[in-house]
């Protein structure tokens, strides 16, 4: 690591996911960068789902922060406040001129039952995958995307088991196009899953589901695949002003957090209405980086631009689908690209 000068500002980083390791690796050589997440290494948060079903396949879908940055100093921490002038993580004051707040988002269950499990995209998913090798029946409560691709790990490497997916929408991926939609549902259903569409969850007892239309199923382990929270519980002390009534970061068009001038948030804790994908993620931080810049050095910060970009959905190693606008393909192509799009961001990412 090569020490920093004396003058340069100083740029603290909270979360080391697609937008906060692509703000520390861009702005190391330019300010005093300081990067703080609760995990030591930056995670393909897209193939992670395979961990789940297959032991060992996280391996290649995680880097240390330390192998990708050459001088920011690395604090492994959860900030429990931000303030005007400092974070405080591990009960100390981290310094800043520019704060970009990058700490992503979790699913919430409404459940407490010790059978129901939370389908985040972190390392705790590693520990479920002896729960579903246990289990003859499982439940996976949402159908967007991430519910379809974990029903589509887990329809794939485990046949024999019961497995049922209760989504509260009329199709499953609502948001894309009817042709990806209807691919979506015809995999599962071939893969012998058992959809229930238009279908709340609405309680949970041992080995059992039920929903609002008084129907019930079997279930030894349910997976929450909705209820999308953002990691924003360290703005409720001084900056709670700052959150939507969801809890989202309430950014203006330049991604800065509602009324400050210096502190800037990206990914999948901002209010903006987009998918919460790595895509969307790391074109925020290309706007953040850009917007620091140009604050720093007096010239006219530019708006974020959001707009559809293209999707790839796994279902299982070997199918998928792309999505662009109206464009939708799908069959073993798009799961090759999702192999090659994992493999090169990776490559991105090690030195």
């Amino acid at each position: 690591m090569q020490p920093h000068s004396k003058s340069m500002k100083k740029l603290v980083v909270v979360g080391g996911g697609f937008a906060g390791m692509y703000i520390a690796r861009k702005m190391e050589n330019e300010f005093e960068v300081t990067l703080i997440d609760t995990k030591d290494y930056f995670e393909f948060t897209p193939g992670i789902l395979r961990a789940l079903v297959k032991p060992g396949a996280e391996k290649n879908l995680q880097v240390k922060h330390s192998d990708y940055l050459n001088n920011a100093k690395f604090i492994l921490g959860a900030v429990n406040s931000i303030h005007n002038k400092f974070v405080i993580v591990n009960g100390k004051k981290i310094k800043y001129d520019y704060l970009a707040l990058c700490s992503g988002s979790a699913y919430t269950s409404p459940f407490k039952d010790k059978h129901v499990l939370i389908a985040s995209h972190t390392r705790d998913l590693l520990k479920y995958h002896s729960s579903i090798e246990k289990s003859n029946s499982i439940a996976i409560v949402g159908g967007g995307l991430v519910g379809v691709e974990l029903a589509a790990e887990i329809a794939h490497y485990y046949p024999h088991k019961k497995l049922t997916l209760i989504h509260s929408k009329e199709s499953l991926i609502e948001r894309n196009p009817q042709k990806a939609r209807r691919y979506a549902l015809r995999y599962l259903l071939e893969k012998k899953t058992w959809v229930l569409l238009n279908q709340l969850a609405t309680k949970v007892t041992k080995n059992k589901v039920e929903t609002d239309k008084k129907f019930s199923f079997p279930a030894d382990v349910v997976f929450m695949c909705t209820g999308i929270r953002p990691n924003t519980i360290y703005f409720d002390k001084h900056f709670k002003r700052c959150l939507d009534k969801r809890g989202f970061v309430i950014v203006d068009e330049k991604l800065r957090v509602k009324g400050t001038e210096n502190i800037f948030a990206a990914g999948d804790i901002t209010n903006v209405f987009e998918e919460k994908t790595g895509q969307n993620a790391e074109k925020h931080a290309i706007t953040v980086v850009n917007n620091i810049r140009a604050l720093e050095h007096g010239k006219d910060m530019k708006a974020y631009n959001s707009k559809k970009r293209p999707i790839v959905i796994s279902l299982g190693p070997f199918r998928g689908i792309f999505v662009y606008k109206g464009l939708v393909i799908t069959g073993i192509l798009p799961g090759f690209l999702k192999w090659i799009i994992e493999k090169r961001e990776m490559w991105r990412y090690k030195r």
